[in-house]
């Protein structure tokens, strides 16, 4: 006898609604046979009687390591699971039994016994087919809802299937995508994802007997499904207006602008377009000249270097579009797509978009609400990975203001100022080095953001950080008393205006005219600027952050407390020279780098040298900053002494100094050989590229 027995927890919308009861794998299975067991009034509810469950117990056929032969019975006590009300539980008593079955659990039972349950059930799947005790039946994972509220259910009816899992198609789509040099998905988790998909899709459903696309060629019962019909058309992008023209949608052959008739588009015709080795069609009334110049264009233009797009099109039609680029182009793989974006959806004020709470934006109301350029001032800053990018309308409220005061700034300063107001020549001093030098830093940096597709990076590179290096700029020439740079103004500016116009091109093509340059903005080229200084940028890092730590520190002097010391080092302790010679020993100048087990030599070095054993804390932490000093400026980062003047730079910038912590006076002495009594826990703070600010 086989008895029926009830499961309340069983998806009654999915086939018959009647499963094989495995209590030693399913939990909710164990479950139900433990209450019709333990409970008789819940089992008389359903004129279930002892002799239908009482004689049966768990039977292993699954070995799992970790849960033993009974995973089910093991998960359910682990998580004390004592009722099917438990439904959180279950939920996740099942999701992990069953992925640990599957992956690494092994049959203890039946014919395949030993083998792997991944193997096994592929094994026993074919056999039961073969056998004639079973066939393929399809269902949807979870519930599906049409756009017209309808719930959806799988029929079981003729169809056309495209066999995307097959090995070697699979495998030359997977060998290109996971190339760096012949793909480009622009973050590692995008790419993870196509890898995914590739993993996951096989055979696809793709033709439909009912809306728009093109028929199969073999069966013109079918249409072409949409996602399956989309994959290659960009190749017809490049010829299109040979064959349509403009302003021609309908495909009106009166207008091809090359006389071009449907009747004449014969395979031929696009296998010499599109293939190599194919010769001129004679089976078509186009000229041969005509195809030549389509085969060239398409030549010219493939293979597609980028294909922005959403990520919910990753798992299907850019997937799909990767196959079927392989199976056209199969002998030019050159010729497969080079890169995908892809991005997420958008939110507004980090809320989902919905007109039912009424923050539904449409582009042409923000628009006519921000303007264009604060709208793609927001949108940039929205985000760059695959996260839902947030649009704030904060920030295009801001962006607004910031890129107003911006105009006016430079008009009024460079544009239309009085050109004495400002320095001019050759001469540039310190902070005009240092100002020059960042500007071309972030013309780098912005450039590569942008290659990158990175356009809150870039935005925050080109647009928040120039605004910071001019201040900083702008302040230091005010307080110190000294006009600004003409030239060293007028070339930030005008890479501003640059750098920007891919996020705010109308706000660029304004000031490029009132700069009193020629043509266009967005046809200038890129700036060309010289490498970075490190050394000059980590001077200007060492007055910023130098400045940063003195206002802490004038932030905790006691009230009454006037005098006010910078107190400078250039020679470091003699633990800590023993540790930079020790890094340098450890740095490879070729490459750049230290050696791969730095960390762990170091942890061996400290032990042996350093005698001191409470020191050895104070030496892992400062070796592992002078190793971030390093990597950010260079070797120069483990010099013994300090290589830049400390003093020239803080005595040129005094005036700044003074000005920004609001002190009158403010004196810089060597720690070295000063005559004042200071205090040995403020000179412990001393180091070479980190003066302290002594108040008293």
């Amino acid at each position: 006898k086989v008895y029926t027995l009830p499961l309340l927890t069983i998806s009654m919308g999915k086939g018959t609604g009647v499963v094989t009861s495995v209590p030693s794998d399913a939990p909710d299975d164990y479950v139900a046979l433990k209450a019709l067991k333990d409970k008789p009034d819940f089992a008389a509810k359903y004129d279930i009687t002892p002799d239908m469950v009482e004689p049966f117990d768990v039977v292993p056929i699954i070995s799992i390591e970790g849960y033993g032969d009974a995973s089910a019975v093991f998960m359910c006590e682990k998580l004390k699971i004592s009722s099917f009300n438990d439904k959180s539980k279950l939920a996740q008593a099942k999701d992990e039994t069953y992925l640990k079955g599957f992956t690494i659990g092994v049959m203890t039972y039946g014919p395949h016994a030993g083998k792997k349950v991944s193997e096994a059930k592929q094994l026993i799947r074919d056999e039961m087919i073969a056998a004639g005790q079973a066939h393929l039946y399809f269902e949807p994972e979870s519930k599906v809802v049409s756009r017209t509220n309808d719930e959806c259910v799988v029929a079981s009816t003729d169809q056309w299937y495209l066999a995307y899992g097959e090995d070697s198609w699979c495998s030359a789509v997977k060998k290109h995508v996971l190339d760096g040099e012949t793909f480009d998905a622009f973050h590692e988790s995008t790419l993870e994802k196509y890898e995914q998909s590739l993993n996951w899709l096989k055979e696809w459903a793709c033709t439909r007997q009912f809306g728009l696309g093109t028929n199969l060629p073999w069966d013109k019962e079918w249409v072409i499904e949409s996602l399956s019909d989309s994959t290659i058309y960009m190749s017809y992008y490049t010829i299109a207006h040979y064959l349509q023209g403009e302003n021609n949608l309908n495909g009106d052959e009166s207008l091809s602008p090359e006389n071009i008739k449907v009747n004449d588009l014969t395979d031929d015709v696009f296998n010499f377009i599109y293939r190599k080795g194919f010769p001129l069609p004679s089976n078509t009334a186009i000229p041969s000249e005509t195809l030549e110049k389509m085969k060239a264009e398409f030549r010219y233009w493939y293979p597609m270097d980028l294909r922005v797009s959403g990520k919910d099109l990753i798992p299907n039609h850019l997937t799909m579009a990767l196959y079927n680029h392989a199976a056209i182009w199969e002998d030019e793989p050159e010729l497969w797509p080079r890169g995908y974006y892809t991005n997420g959806f958008v939110m507004v004020d980090a809320e989902k978009m919905s007109k039912s709470k009424g923050n539904f934006l449409t582009l042409l109301e923000t628009i006519n609400m921000y303007s264009a350029d604060a709208t793609r001032f927001a949108c940039a800053d929205a985000g760059d990975s695959l996260d839902d990018a947030n649009f704030e309308r904060a920030t295009a409220n801001a962006a607004i203001v910031s890129l107003s005061n911006e105009s006016a700034w430079i008009k009024e300063n460079l544009i239309d100022a009085d050109k004495s107001a400002m320095r001019s020549g050759e001469s540039l001093g310190h902070m005009d080095k240092v100002f020059q030098n960042e500007t071309n830093r972030l013309v780098k940096a912005t450039e590569e953001s942008f290659e990158g597709m990175m356009y809150k990076e870039g935005l925050n590179k080109g647009w928040f950080e120039m605004m910071i290096a001019r201040n900083e700029y702008r302040a230091w020439c005010q307080d110190s008393g000294i006009a600004m740079h003409e030239g060293v103004v007028r070339h930030w500016v005008e890479s501003l205006a640059i750098i920007i116009c891919p996020i705010c091109p109308h706000w660029s093509e304004t000031l490029w005219k009132d700069l009193g340059k020629e043509g266009l903005a967005v046809r200038a080229p890129w700036p060309t600027v010289g490498e970075e200084d490190k050394f000059l940028s980590r001077q200007a890092k060492f007055l910023r952050d130098s400045l940063k730590s003195f206002r802490n520190s004038a932030g905790k002097a006691k009230k009454g407390w006037k005098e006010a010391t910078i107190l400078v080092a250039d020679d470091y302790p003699q633990w800590k020279v023993d540790a930079l010679l020790w890094m340098q020993s450890q740095y490879d100048a070729a490459s750049g780098s230290f050696v791969p087990t730095f960390m762990k030599d170091l942890k061996t070095w400290s032990a042996t040298n350093v005698t001191d054993k409470k020191q050895i804390k104070f030496v892992m932490q400062f070796v592992s900053f002078m190793k971030r000093e390093v990597e950010d400026c260079g070797e120069s980062g483990m010099d013994t002494k300090c290589p830049f003047d400390q003093m020239g730079i803080l005595k040129e910038s005094i005036s700044y100094i003074k000005s920004q912590l609001n002190l009158e006076e403010v004196i810089v002495v060597q720690l070295d050989g000063c005559d004042l009594p200071v205090p040995d826990k403020v000179a412990q703070n001393v180091s070479p590229g980190k003066p302290t600010l002594w108040m008293r």
